[in-house]
């Protein structure tokens, strides 16, 4: 590592830890990111413009607050990322590991939060597990090469890893639906887990391995979902259906309710379409089993599937109608044996089911 790289390093985990120190300063000045993202893909008119090392823009990108698009799918479709490193800062810290705990990490990535993990609590006390073969295999390489080498494996992140339970810390850089069981059962008493669900970041303390309690973090957190299989929305179906008016403000799904939604529809899927000169005209909306709804901006609502979405999201409004503003920490989580849930303001106030594993 060039001595420019070192100070650019030690510069860029300044600026994100800030004044308030962090223990986890000194772990981002000492691994570097961009030795896990060796190139990165950006939007462009064209489409995506990949950007390697050695590009001009490449380490300014590397070293700046925002995630990066490191893997797309054969239809241009994102699939892995590295994460904000504010946002995996602010999950690391919530962990609040202790010198000797065991971390169980769901999606391996590029390698850069485990090569954190490795230099903070050791190799021999991190096990990371991602779907995809290939991203393992090249966060193994990388680690290795910096003399990192925690156990690595290819497989579902939500079966956990049996072979090295019970975990004091488990953290998923992927956006889960449910709490795994599996987590629940590989957890020491006591353990902490942070995962993403829905939009946000919920912190949880388990109890025995059958039950955990917790509340969402207050940052928004747009991670890429856990890989799983769904079907693909139904628009052309939709045309057959009868429109029907909604008293929702289409305009304020997206905004103000965007939070309560991804936990009541915790894999749902939107799109807009725009007229020609760029305004918003339409918005659709679709979950994994099909289910799907469009709502124009005029107010004329089509849905189809077995759930019916629209009308889950009116019932939200409903719910929401009187709150100016929808805070992430107000929420929390409930897993016990009979089932997991989110609520909001009180354990016995609104709550939304989340679905069976």
């Amino acid at each position: 590592m060039t001595d420019s790289e070192s100070t650019r390093i030690r510069e860029f985990a300044a600026r994100l830890t800030g004044a308030d120190s962090s223990a986890w300063a000194a772990t981002f000045a000492q691994v570097p990111r961009h030795h896990f993202v060796p190139s990165f893909y950006t939007m462009t008119g064209d489409g995506w413009k990949e950007v390697k090392n050695g590009d001009p823009e490449y380490l300014d990108g590397v070293y700046a607050d925002t995630a990066l698009t490191t893997q797309t799918d054969d239809k241009g479709i994102p699939n892995s990322s590295s994460s904000e490193p504010s946002l995996m800062l602010a999950m690391l810290d919530a962990l609040n590991v202790q010198p000797g705990n065991s971390v169980f990490e769901l999606g391996t990535g590029t390698g850069y939060n485990a090569a954190l993990l490795c230099a903070r609590l050791g190799d021999e006390n991190v096990v990371s597990v991602d779907v995809d073969d290939e991203l393992v295999g090249a966060a193994r390489d990388r680690l290795a090469r910096l003399g990192y080498s925690p156990t690595l494996a290819a497989g579902d992140g939500a079966a956990g890893y049996p072979g090295k339970a019970p975990y004091d810390r488990l953290i998923a850089t992927a956006r889960l639906r449910f709490i795994p069981r599996a987590f629940l059962e590989q957890s020491a008493d006591g353990a902490v887990m942070v995962v993403p669900l829905g939009f946000g970041v919920a912190r949880l303390t388990v109890t025995g391995t059958t039950e955990a309690h917790g509340h969402f973090m207050p940052l928004p957190a747009h991670f890429m979902p856990r890989r799983v299989e769904s079907m693909a929305p139904r628009f052309a179906e939709l045309e057959t259906q009868e429109a029907r008016p909604t008293t929702v403000n289409v305009a304020d799904v997206l905004e103000r309710l965007s939070f309560p939604m991804s936990l009541a529809m915790p894999d749902y899927t939107s799109c807009t379409w725009v007229d020609d000169d760029g305004t918003p005209s339409a918005l659709g909306l679709w979950t994994g089993d099909g289910s799907t709804a469009t709502a124009t901006m005029t107010g004329k609502v089509r849905q189809i599937g077995p759930r019916r979405l629209w009308d889950e999201l009116e019932q939200l409004a409903i719910t929401f109608q009187d709150a100016d503003g929808v805070s992430r920490e107000d929420f929390g989580v409930t897993v016990t044996p009979n089932g997991q849930r989110v609520w909001y303001g009180a354990e016995n106030g609104p709550s939304w089911a989340l679905p069976a594993e």
